[in-house]
């Protein structure tokens, strides 16, 4: 044989092993602002393991937590537009904080491609229990009496300054003159923590970390934060219940949406979107997503996201008037 004819047939078979080599899966990256342990760590989390195999190989959760989720956003607005990184970010960080900070270290409107919403939600208020039992907290009614006999006694953590869970606290202290002291944390997780140990007293926040705790009786369900009750917690009275108390009106909605960086290509935007529509539509999503007080979602486009955050931004501006809260 040839050298000639040697070095072919060695070039075919090198080229026949690498068609014959599976593609490398690849990895992505999804920004959770949030530490480990809170409602929007799970949620990141599920969200992660049924996306990953429709990208192509492997979604890993990596928390940003602190300044209301500004470290998160502003980690993903300035990520490289390869499709690699992206953030499940909410209201929060892609309206509220803008009317909340001075300054951010990333603009919501400039720095971020929409994709889609992926689940909505309101908030609980949950008591510690021990609490509840020992001030005869048996629910909202008792709780705001309390506060506004004990001044300034009742503590309410959060999950930090203009998060869902504190402006949601703020509108219900508004319409029915409660006391409540806010103790702002740097994410539900730890503010979870202390609520159980006893060091605060109340929380107001996303039900999916809250829920497994009212259940093992360690918390107490007060209320939940939408005008009608849910079927996650069907016996837990919403707030048209409370119209005598001012609350009839009040509807705390809130949303999670995935969102990658600027200039993030449209092809690779749009590859994420029907990825995203595959996994929540997952019935193990839903089966795991609703008895905790999550719905999943999709919009129809990414230009539906766009269009909802541009609609909603009046609503949460005056949210955060209402709660007097400025940041540097």
């Amino acid at each position: 044989m040839t050298l000639s004819r040697r070095a072919l047939l060695a070039g075919a078979s090198a080229m026949a092993l690498l068609v014959a080599r599976p593609a490398r899966a690849e990895t992505v990256t999804l920004i959770v602002p949030y530490p480990p342990g809170g409602a929007v760590d799970l949620l990141g989390r599920l969200i992660a393991d049924k996306l990953g195999p429709r990208l192509g190989g492997r979604c890993v959760v990596e928390n940003r937590g602190g300044a209301g989720g500004s470290i998160g956003a502003a980690a993903v607005a300035k990520a490289e537009p390869d499709g690699a990184t992206f953030g499940l970010l909410n209201v929060t960080q892609l309206i509220v904080n803008k009317y909340l900070y001075a300054a951010l270290p990333y603009d919501p409107d400039a720095d971020l491609t929409p994709v889609s919403r992926v689940a909505t939600g309101t908030i609980l208020c949950v008591a510690n229990a021990e609490t509840a039992r020992t001030n005869g907290w048996t629910g909202l009614r008792e709780l705001i009496a309390w506060s506004k006999a004990n001044p300034d006694q009742l503590r309410m953590g959060s999950s930090g300054v203009g998060t869902i869970s504190h402006l949601g606290v703020e509108l219900v202290k508004a319409k029915s003159g409660a006391s409540i002291t806010h103790v702002p944390y740097k994410g539900g997780g730890p503010a979870l923590i202390d609520l159980l140990a006893g060091t605060v007293d109340i929380m107001f926040d996303v039900i999916p970390a809250l829920a497994p705790h009212v259940r093992d009786g360690r918390l107490v369900a007060l209320a939940v934060g939408s005008k009608d009750r849910i079927a996650a917690l069907p016996d837990v009275p919403s707030m048209v219940e409370f119209a005598d108390l001012g609350l009839g009106e009040v509807d705390i909605q809130t949303w999670y949406a995935i969102v990658g960086p600027k200039n993030l290509p449209d092809d690779k935007r749009d590859a994420l979107f029907r990825a995203l529509t595959e996994a929540m539509g997952d019935p193990e999503v839903k089966a795991k997503l609703e008895p905790n007080g999550f719905t999943p979602v999709i919009d129809a486009s990414p230009d539906e996201l766009v269009s909802r955050i541009a609609d909603e931004n009046p609503r949460w501006a005056e949210l955060v008037r209402i709660s007097g809260a400025k940041l540097e």
